[in-house]
């Protein structure tokens, strides 16, 4: 397999539209505020820099609700990004705008071409393979695409299961070094980390475990501080961010940036 590694020194992002009031979610916990949002996001951005990012901020996209999550429409390995056919026909148009930021720093930009879907929020890469939950927004044809698609890089690419009621696979998980996955005790007790050291996000604080590791930092959405503390305690240098907003529809730290 290529060389793995949480080093990253690029990031990708984009600025929420005002429209964002009109994105997808699982449950109505009322529509986000814009203003907090970009309040929020400044200071992930901030966090990504202070992590070591040069960071490709781009602009709204009013007609796509949901184009702040950046990281569903495409997967950026070392060799090559894939542009992904996300599971919500409402984001399809998402692609075609992400198609030339990539091709402008990549030399080789796939896409994924159907008929099946996949989209990035349920793909986890780690030093050993590639690991892609099935989910109502990802199905195996898209996971079979692919698959043989990174193979000829050497990737090894391993279908797991999101729990029902969870929205993609990294809802549930980050990883935090090449050995160590933080992650809910639901998505655990499927089996899919077996050769993992897990560490799990403390009872009522689940939402935390869509974190991410950008080099030296952990950037964690705020509020859950029996998790953030298992964090320090295991030695991660922690960031918090607030998430409230994204939250509302089903966002969270890795949705918000392609990082590479």
């Amino acid at each position: 397999m290529s060389n793995f590694s949480y080093e990253f020194t690029r990031a990708i992002t984009r600025l929420p539209a005002p429209s964002i009031v009109h994105g997808l979610r699982a449950e109505d916990l009322g529509n986000p505020d814009h203003d907090q949002m970009l309040k929020d996001h400044a200071h992930y951005v901030l966090t990504l820099k202070e992590a070591g990012a040069s960071v490709t901020e781009l602009p709204t996209l009013e007609a796509y609700p949901d184009s702040v999550f950046v990281e569903d429409v495409a997967l950026c390995l070392p060799e090559v990004a894939v542009l992904m056919r996300p599971g919500a026909p409402s984001r399809l148009g998402e692609v075609i705008e992400m198609a030339p930021v990539l091709s402008g720093v990549y030399d080789q930009v796939l896409e994924i071409k159907g008929p099946g879907f996949i989209e990035g929020g349920d793909i986890l890469m780690t030093a050993k393979e590639i690991l892609v939950g099935l989910s109502s927004r990802t199905d195996k044809a898209g996971v079979a695409e692919l698959a043989e698609m990174v193979s000829r890089w050497g990737f090894k690419l391993r279908e797991v299961t999101t729990p029902p009621g969870v929205l993609h696979f990294k809802t549930d998980c980050s990883l935090l070094d090449t050995e160590t996955i933080l992650s809910t005790k639901r998505l655990d007790a499927t089996g899919c980390f077996e050769n993992y050291r897990v560490i799990h996000t403390a009872d009522g604080e689940e939402a935390a475990a869509n974190s991410i590791r950008f080099n030296h930092l952990v950037i964690m959405p705020a509020g859950f501080p029996r998790t953030r503390d298992l964090l320090l305690n295991e030695g991660y240098e922690v960031r918090e961010i607030n998430n409230s907003e994204c939250a509302r529809l089903d966002g969270g730290m890795s949705c918000l940036s392609l990082r590479f």
